[in-house]
């Protein structure tokens, strides 16, 4: 009997003592505050420097430094170790990368990368450093993280208890900037991590505003309008219903299509809505890119500890995809690329692609939309009005408007021509990762130019901007471009981004955000018909 109890007791402390026992350094804010606050910069930073203490398999850089004077970390999870984009590139593994804190009162991401970077390199997910590089910015927007206050997003009903904002420290918004790249953080992101290390996939994680939705976790890709199918197709078709499978069976998260839905229009809700197609969303700018990219939104309205599990779940199983598929996917922005680039060496001037917008319903509805369900009465004025109830409902054959279709189109060139004096739209394009040649020598050139007959602003500022619309149509010209003028080759992979942010009638290009405004009144341009200083060129 003695011996009985011993040998029990042996497998007891056998099983304890193999489990993994952490640090407490390496315990997370909210794990250590049960989840009513979470870290400041410093806390985050000292998380990063103790870690990378005690695995050999992280490195550390900063993708940039905020107008604060703020050091934004990039973590590089390898095994083995690597330590720049030329040795990723020789180990023949693709790269992905996750952020969080975009908007710095949705802190979910932030802390969420904190545990899958202890739990890659110290815990059960060291497998997914097998057959990928994880690039993770934990900490995005440092700024703003640190300027707490209670009740500042009230859908999340002060849980966690203070929050930081927003914008960055400069008043913008970091998830409308992904064309003008304004913010320092923008252009740290895409100049040192989406053009040096050109990871496969981007993963935005957020938390929604509002709507009373019956998900833990709503997603969408990135919404390619202008960009090739492929990427789109592979995420939404296979990636995401098969993440959205592994995230039920292991977190016990149900997710769904993100979307909003207006009590206003009906209920129970016949349709929801997502949002824009513009590629100022990072998230999108990476379908221009040729690339994968994924929104994350977790639940506002579940407490912070269940906003985390299913924020650290999706991305969790969307490493285990990637891991598990990652030549697949490298395969899959492979094909896009070329594909882009094939559509110009063969079908420039010929066809015509879109350049405005409008959202429609995707051709298959949501089978069951889960929505917490409401409850109708009528008010004392004798108004019906809606009471949130407290069980959530299924809601049958729910229209998603998901899908974007062209309401402007413009033909697709060779290339573009533009003089010296845009040097700065050029540089822009460069910081882009877009290739510019600049003429070693005059060049005659036929072509067309956009002749603006009407321009208008808007008159509510957005983004410290009032969008520039044009009205006008492309005339044929014949052009003398002299030496230290620029030409822009289309047949390279960034295509469908340089066409998208110079053609002047893009609902989200450089002519939207006033990148041409100064030279259209140098031109007078609401006087007389001006020409559009960027000349679209068609090899015959």
């Amino acid at each position: 009997m003695k011996k009985l109890i011993y040998l029990s007791l042996f497998f007891i402390s056998f099983q304890i003592t193999s489990q993994h026992v952490i640090d407490h350094n390496l315990l997370t804010i909210p794990e250590k505050s049960n989840y009513e606050k979470t870290s400041t910069y410093a806390e985050v930073m000292s998380f990063i420097n103790e870690i990378q203490k005690k695995s050999d398999f992280i490195h550390i850089e900063f993708m940039g430094t905020s107008k604060e004077g703020k050091e934004i970390p990039l973590v590089i999870l390898a095994n083995p170790k690597i330590s720049n984009p030329e040795e990723a590139k020789l180990s023949g593994k693709p790269v992905f990368y996750v952020q969080g804190n975009i908007h710095a009162g949705e802190v979910e991401g932030k802390e969420v990368l904190q545990q899958l970077i202890r739990d890659i390199l110290l815990g059960d997910k060291q497998h997914l450093l097998q057959n990928q590089i994880l690039l993770f910015a934990p900490i995005y927007n440092t700024d703003s993280n640190d300027k707490m206050e209670k009740d500042r997003r009230p859908s999340q009903e002060d849980s966690p208890i203070e929050v930081g904002i927003r914008e960055n420290s400069q008043g913008l918004d970091l998830n409308r900037d992904g064309i003008k790249m304004e913010a320092l953080e923008t252009e740290s992101l895409i100049t040192n991590v989406l053009v040096k290390w050109n990871p496969e996939i981007l993963v935005d994680l957020h938390t929604t505003n509002g709507t009373w939705h019956g998900y833990g976790i709503t997603y969408a890709p990135s919404y390619h309008s202008v960009g090739e199918s492929g990427t789109y197709n592979y995420t939404w078709n296979t990636m995401l219903p098969e993440i959205t499978k592994a995230v039920d069976a292991n977190y016990h998260v149900k997710m769904g299509n993100y979307g909003y839905y207006y009590l206003q229009e009906s209920w129970p809700p016949k349709a929801i809505y997502t949002y824009n197609h513009h590629p100022r969303y990072i998230v999108n700018l990476m379908g221009l890119r040729n690339k994968i990219g994924i929104l994350s939104e977790a639940f506002a309205h579940d407490r912070f500890y269940k906003r985390m599990n299913g924020t650290y779940g999706f991305v969790a199983e969307i490493l285990e995809f990637t891991n598990k598929n990652a030549q697949k996917i490298v395969e899959i922005n492979a094909e896009a690329e070329k594909n882009a680039i094939e559509n110009v060496k063969n079908n420039a001037g010929k066809i015509t692609k879109g350049v405005r917008f409008k959202m429609i319903a995707l051709d298959e509805n949501i089978e069951n939309y889960r929505t917490y369900n409401y409850i109708p009465f009528i008010d004392e004025d004798g108004k019906q009005q809606y009471a949130r109830g407290t069980h959530i409902i299924e809601v049958p054959n729910v229209t998603n408007y998901a899908k974007f279709e062209a309401t402007v189109e413009s033909k697709l060139p060779s290339g573009y021509y533009l003089p010296k004096s845009m040097e700065f739209v050029v540089n822009h394009l460069k910081k882009h990762g877009v290739k510019v040649e600049e003429l070693q020598k005059n060049k005659t050139v036929k072509g067309e130019v956009f002749l603006i007959d009407s321009f208008k602003k808007s008159d509510r500022e957005f983004e410290g901007h009032f969008m520039a619309t044009a009205e006008g149509n492309y005339v044929s010209k014949t052009t003398t471009f002299k030496k230290g003028d620029f030409y822009i080759d289309m047949a390279q992979p960034l295509t469908n981004l340089i066409f998208y942010m110079l053609e002047p009638q893009s609902d989200d290009g450089l002519f939207t955000w006033n990148f041409f405004d100064n030279y259209l009144a140098s031109k007078k341009v609401n006087s007389k018909k001006v020409e559009f200083p960027v000349f679209k060129y068609f090899k015959k």
